[in-house]
């Protein structure tokens, strides 16, 4: 079965499990079973929940994960959702993707892609909220607040203005239009096409990415397992910034004042530690094929007690 979908960071991600004990293994970000098919082919002492809100990338998937089908389930919803919700124990691995997949971003109805006739960026197509009202009904403030927080814009109250003075003529009904505003305001400069920052901006919104991400690391904070691997691949500062800081707030032993004259906590607070002190990147072969992984970056996490 062919896969729609090139996973990032593929091999790397399969050898930050290399110690992966008998339990499950959670996928919180299913896509089109990429990675986890090959960590079923390669770990064979584990089983497998696989979790997304998208009913497209979960019908694929279904199909592709049959040879596994004894020791692998699937669950719709979003992970910060499901996944505080799993009743089957203990988690021994836990796999976060947070960028957007190929198929989504390339299919035009979808509504991701500059150049679709859509505005649309949902990755559950059922979800109320899409970048339609986003763009065409949000306050200029509220846009302005997006494109610089989530889109780090730096003419973010420039952009917003323009995009409130061109849905002021006629609704803004495709993602097309919505990307020629941006180059009009910032022209076109370099291999990075100007609307990037602002798609961004408006599909974590959408989407709320960020809450997500936030939600998953409370609740793997709140329950993890001793000896359970944690590996989230993130794809833009604002989601790496998150990661690393949970990160090392959970390697962090002493949590006294920095201005105490000594100690007075126990110094015992320590969950694990993070299996590589510097995120691993795609290699020189990985960019060639997957242009898409230049920006990826992988962490990864082992607890060292359990909650």
């Amino acid at each position: 079965m062919q896969t729609p979908h090139i996973p990032v960071l593929l091999e790397e991600v399969l050898e930050s499990f290399k110690e992966i004990k008998e339990g499950y293994f959670v996928d919180c970000t299913l896509g089109y079973a990429g990675h986890s098919s090959e960590m079923l082919k390669r770990y064979g002492h584990i089983k497998h929940i696989g979790i997304d809100r998208d009913d497209e990338a979960l019908a694929f998937s279904k199909k592709r994960l049959e040879p596994f089908s004894d020791r692998s389930t699937l669950y719709k919803g979003t992970f910060a959702t499901v996944f505080p919700t799993l009743s089957e124990s203990p988690v021994t691995g836990v796999l976060a993707d947070f960028g957007v997949s190929s198929l989504q971003l390339d299919k035009m109805e979808r509504g991701f892609s500059f150049n679709s006739e859509t505005l649309d960026m949902r990755m559950d197509a059922s979800a109320p909220l899409s970048a339609y009202e986003v763009v065409n009904e949000y306050p200029k403030e509220k846009l302005e607040y997006i494109f610089d927080m989530y889109g780090e814009v730096k003419p973010y109250k420039k952009l917003a203005a323009a995009v409130v003075e061109a849905r002021s003529r006629a609704p803004i009904n495709s993602a097309k239009e919505l990307a020629q505003i941006a180059v009009d305001v910032l022209g076109s400069h370099g291999k990075i096409h100007p609307a990037t920052l602002m798609f961004q901006a408006i599909r974590i919104e959408v989407n709320n990415e960020l809450g997500e991400i936030e939600g998953l690391l409370d609740a793997l904070e709140e329950k993890h397992y001793e000896d359970e691997i944690v590996s989230l691949i993130t794809f833009h500062s604002l989601e790496d910034r998150l990661v690393k800081n949970r990160f090392k707030k959970w390697s962090t032993s002493c949590i006294c004042d920095p201005q105490a004259m000594r100690c007075t906590c126990g110094n015992d607070h320590a969950l694990g530690k993070p299996i590589k002190r510097k995120p691993i990147t795609a290699g020189k072969e990985e960019l060639k094929t997957n242009p898409r992984s230049r920006s990826a970056k992988l962490r990864s996490f082992r607890f060292t007690k359990s909650s």
